[in-house]
C-alpha cells in the first residue's frame, strides 16, 4: 500500500492550529479537568477520560459529544499528556459509535506547548448538535468472541502491555508488542514505514485479524489500534475489558519461565 493512501489517523500542530477556529472541528482534551482548566489548546472541549471509563455506554457518550456540538460531519481531533494513550482510547470509542471522521494529535500536549503553539484558560460552549448512534461491533472484540478465536491461525491476538507483564501471564497464543516500540522521539507514532516494519518482524499480515488488548481499559492496546489503522490495516479489534476481565473470569493463561535477556526485550 503506498504511504500517500494511508488512513489520516493523526493531525500534526500546524494542521491543527489552522482548524482552531473552524466551526466544522471539535477539539478534545482528555486531560483530567484540573489540568485542563490551568490552560489548553485554544478552543478545546474537556472530556477526560476517566468520564467515558466510569460510563462506557454508547449512548452516554454519544450525549456527551452531542453537548459539545459534534454532530455526524464534525471533523474531532483529541489529544492528551499521556503519549497519545487516553487519547486513542477516545477516538476508538468515537468509531464505535459511528464517528469515524475523528484524528490525534500527533503530539502531546506538553510537546505542543514547547514548540510554542498557543495555549489559553478561555471555557468554551458550543450549542447542542444532533449525532446519530451507528454502533459498529466489527471493531469490538468481547471476552467471548476472543475466546473462540485463540486457536485461529488467522487472527494475531497482541497484548500491548510492558514485556515483562506479559512475561508474567497472557492470554494464550497472544505475542507482544510492547506500546512503547510505537512512539518515536517527538510524535506519538513512528512513521508509517517504521511502524510496517514492526508488524512485518512479527509476520503479523494485512489480511490478518488483528485483536489488540491491554491490562484492563483499552488504553495502550488503543494507541496499538491506531497504530495499526495508520499504516491502512482494516481487520483490527479492540478487546477493550483487557486482561483484568480475562482474569476476572479465570480465563485460561499462559507464562514464560526462566525469561532470558532477549525475551526482556521487545525484539
Amino acid at each position: 500500500m503506498k504511504e500517500e493512501t494511508l488512513s489520516n489517523i493523526t493531525i500534526d500542530p500546524n494542521k491543527l492550529t489552522s482548524e482552531i477556529n473552524d466551526h466544522d472541528t471539535r477539539i478534545i482534551d482528555v486531560r483530567s479537568k484540573s489540568d485542563y482548566l490551568q490552560h489548553h489548546i485554544p478552543n478545546s472541549v474537556n472530556l477526560p477520560l476517566s468520564k467515558i471509563l466510569s460510563n462506557d455506554s454508547p449512548n452516554h457518550l454519544l450525549t456527551l459529544i452531542q453537548s459539545f456540538g459534534i454532530d455526524d460531519t464534525t471533523h474531532v481531533v483529541v489529544y492528551d499528556n499521556t503519549f497519545g494513550a487516553l487519547a486513542s482510547r477516545l477516538t476508538w470509542s468515537l468509531s464505535y459509535i459511528g464517528h469515524d471522521n475523528v484524528s490525534l494529535l500527533d503530539v502531546t500536549y506538553d510537546k505542543w506547548q514547547s514548540l510554542g503553539y498557543e495555549t489559553n484558560s478561555k471555557i468554551v460552549d458550543f450549542e447542542i448538535k444532533k449525532h446519530k448512534l451507528n454502533i459498529n461491533n466489527s471493531i469490538l472484540s468481547t471476552i467471548n468472541y476472543l475466546e473462540q478465536k485463540i486457536n485461529d491461525n488467522k487472527t494475531v491476538i497482541v497484548d500491548n502491555r510492558e514485556r515483562l507483564n506479559f512475561l508474567e501471564h497472557h492470554i494464550p497464543n497472544a505475542i507482544n508488542i510492547p506500546y512503547k516500540m510505537f512512539a518515536s522521539q517527538n510524535k506519538i507514532l513512528k512513521n508509517p514505514k517504521e511502524l510496517k516494519q514492526i508488524f512485518e518482524n512479527r509476520n503479523i499480515k494485512e489480511q490478518d485479524e488483528i485483536i489488540t488488548y491491554c491490562g484492563s481499559s483499552g488504553t495502550l492496546s488503543g494507541l496499538a489500534y491506531n497504530a495499526l489503522k495508520s499504516i491502512g490495516f482494516k481487520n483490527i479489534k479492540l478487546y477493550v475489558r483487557s486482561f483484568k476481565e480475562w482474569r476476572q473470569q479465570n480465563k485460561k493463561v499462559e507464562k514464560q519461565n526462566n525469561a532470558n535477556y532477549w525475551d526482556l526485550s521487545a525484539e
